[in-house]
């Protein structure tokens, strides 16, 4: 009886023994199971959410829709230099030249004389005024215009009569602008401050950083929705110089209607860093189109940022003065008036 008590115990312990080794050999197993489980249950609090990342790549936005603006002190100007002839002066250096902001100089950080290819706004009137004789002789000199000018010059053309069209958008063809014009009826009234408006939009946002505009016409407006004054703002606030060829019937230059068109053309010029010529003859005209196109690849382009710019919308007189090297008379200088202190996008 005592020996089948002790076998039985033995049994037991064996079985134990067992047992025990079994679990232990099924331990790691469970935990591998659990931590694969583990893995699989959603987290409760995530590290980075896959929800957040758009928002990390997102544009930030700046207030109000308000639109980013930089480097917006920066003054270009289209400086033009002759001599007591008329005659262009180039090869200037830039110390030769100095701006003056208000009565302070400031410095120069751009300056390039480079014989570089123009965006170039054609303003051609084909209202009832220009009829005749006028359209004819302005579409001949055009071409010498075109002749002259850089092969790489870029054209629009805008005509006008009671409403501005533009006909043709960012050509390098001269001839495809000279063809354009080629059948042109004149009839209607005169809206030229609403094609010049149009001209300087155009031409900023042409590919050249240099920026032309035409204007061939009698200036005698009398059905633009646009008045002067804010075509000469528009002017000033831009980097676009204005050239107008007033086309004077034989009659005109003495007229009141004559008198007041050269005005127009003269301020509007003025105002840009341009000129207005009034052409007797048409040998005169051919050669103030060929002039017009020499003066574009002649001039300089001088850059500087204002001294303590501030945003206040108001306007900045610029002086450009040139100092000629020894041994050459006093030289003359052309450019725009100033600016309006208004940060523009770049």
């Amino acid at each position: 009886m005592n020996a089948q008590r002790r076998s039985h115990v033995t049994l037991l312990a064996l079985v134990s023994a067992l047992a025990l080794a079994l679990c232990a050999l099924l331990a790691p197993i469970r935990t591998r199971a659990q931590q694969k489980t583990d893995e699989a249950k959603p987290s409760a609090t995530p590290a980075a959410a896959p929800a957040a990342t758009p928002a990390a790549t997102a544009p930030r936005p700046t207030g109000n829709d308000e639109e980013i603006i930089v480097n917006t002190d920066l003054i270009n100007l289209t400086v033009t230099v002759t001599d007591q002839y008329g005659r262009y002066v180039s090869g200037l250096e830039k110390k030769a030249f100095s701006i003056f902001d208000g009565k302070e100089q400031q410095e120069i950080t751009h300056f390039s004389d480079d014989d570089a290819p123009v965006s170039v706004g054609v303003i051609f009137d084909v209202s009832g005024s220009m009829s005749g004789d006028k359209i004819r002789r302005a579409r001949e000199a055009l071409s010498r215009f075109i002749d002259t000018s850089h092969d790489s010059d870029e054209y629009f053309l805008i005509a006008f009569n009671s409403r501005a069209q533009l006909v043709l958008d960012k050509t390098r063809d001269g001839k495809a602008v000279l063809d354009k014009l080629t059948y042109v009826e004149t009839r209607s009234n005169t809206a030229l401050y609403d094609a010049t408006y149009l001209g300087v939009e155009k031409v900023q946002r042409g590919a050249h950083q240099k920026r032309a505009l035409l204007v061939i016409s009698d200036g005698q407006d009398n059905d633009s929705r646009y008045t002067f004054s804010e075509v000469r703002r528009l002017l000033k606030e831009s980097d676009v110089v204005l050239y107008s060829i007033g086309i004077l019937g034989g009659s005109d230059p003495g007229s009141s209607l004559g008198l007041e068109g050269q005005a127009i053309l003269d301020e509007l010029s003025s105002v840009s860093g341009g000129k207005a010529f009034f052409p007797n003859s048409a040998p005169e005209m051919d050669e103030i189109f060929e002039k017009i196109a020499l003066e574009l690849r002649h001039q300089y382009s001088i850059g500087y940022r204002p001294n303590n710019f501030t945003n206040d919308g108001k306007w900045h007189k610029i002086k450009v003065k040139v100092s000629p090297p020894r041994g050459l008379p006093k030289l003359f200088v052309r450019s725009r008036e100033g600016y309006y202190a208004v940060t523009n996008p770049h």
